[in-house]
């Protein structure tokens, strides 16, 4: 590590193949803490490179638990959190709605480590029982549509890390990661990040891969659709700017969609929400970003036919029925 960490004091960068190896070592457990925390801190200190990234994502996949849901046609959606904003779980309801409309969603998620309340947060809170048995979320899969892959059950490696992540209690390159390396392989994703520069870079490593994405960034810093300002979406075909008002939408203040200070108050929003309680602003922000991941699914869908569908599920209550399957 000292060498390695010589080198990205000089400004140097590191090749796919050193970044993978260091990943690799880190998951062995090679360094101590201070090392630990002096690499992340290099991430936090200037950009990561494509290279680097794609040596971190390539080293995490191999080392993760697999399972193969290949029978599926399957979505993750997924924001790389460390956005700072504090929002109700957006990304965990967007996914509850999708499998709602009858579509099969492979939820890959954590702890929060910035946030008040991450997606496993307020999953473990109304009692869902994480596991990484294949045959168990298959089932899930079958008779809920949705289900959820907490992320320490799948990557050992992130084991060696997490307690540095935690004292550190800020993004590094692990935020940007965790969207990156859902052990499902799922054929399809709609991801939120947290800046403009992440979306360029996660559109440049994407577009290599055969997965079906689209890319979401709020220009004024949310890792999702926020509708409190024009976003922006890369796919494999295009970069857009879209804004709500485009979209027929209200916009929305940023305390509209505020999630509150402990998983508690989060998770009295969140199934509101699912209990079709919601506020007007509260269900069109899910909505929204349920309707882009439904376009993901199939691009020849209009953004209306797509936010009508997901109204449906979530006013239908087939969203809540689907959390209810899974609890």
């Amino acid at each position: 590590m000292k060498k390695i960490l010589n080198k990205l004091f000089e400004h140097k960068t590191l090749s796919q193949s050193e970044a993978k190896q260091v990943l690799v070592d880190i998951a062995a457990e090679k360094y101590n803490a201070a090392h630990m925390t002096s690499f992340l801190t290099v991430f936090m200190m200037r950009p990561i490179t494509v290279s680097e990234l794609a040596g971190f994502r390539e080293a995490l996949l191999e080392l993760a638990i697999q399972v193969d849901f290949s029978e599926f046609n399957t979505i993750d959606l997924c924001g790389t959190g460390g956005d700072g904003k504090n929002t109700f779980n957006i990304s965990t309801l967007t996914s509850f709605i999708v499998a709602g409309t009858g579509n099969k969603v492979a939820k890959h998620g954590n702890y929060s480590v910035s946030s008040a309340s991450g997606s496993s947060d307020m999953l473990e809170y109304l009692g869902y029982k994480f596991t990484n048995n294949e045959a168990v979320l298959k089932s899930q899969l079958d008779k809920a549509n949705i289900c959820f892959l907490h992320a320490p059950l799948f990557h050992p490696a992130m084991k060696a890390v997490s307690s540095v992540r935690k004292e550190l209690g800020l993004k590094t390159f692990f935020n940007m990661l965790g969207p990156l390396v859902n052990p499902s392989r799922p054929q399809n994703q709609l991801v939120g990040v947290f800046n403009l520069e992440i979306a360029r870079i996660y559109n440049y490593l994407l577009q290599r891969t055969d997965l079906n994405y689209g890319i979401l960034y709020s220009l004024d810093g949310y890792d999702e659709i926020s509708l409190t300002s024009p976003f922006k979406l890369f796919t494999k075909e295009a970069e857009r700017t879209m804004n709500p008002e485009g979209l027929g939408l209200k916009k929305l203040k940023q305390s509209d969609i505020f999630g509150g200070n402990s998983v508690e108050k989060a998770a009295e929003i969140f199934k509101n929400i699912l209990d079709g309680s919601g506020t007007e602003a509260q269900n069109s922000v899910v909505l929204t970003n349920a309707a882009f991941a439904l376009k993901t699914l199939d691009s020849k869908k209009s953004f209306e036919t797509a936010y009508d569908e997901a109204k449906d599920a979530l006013l239908g209550l087939k969203a809540k029925e689907a959390l209810r399957l899974i609890v």
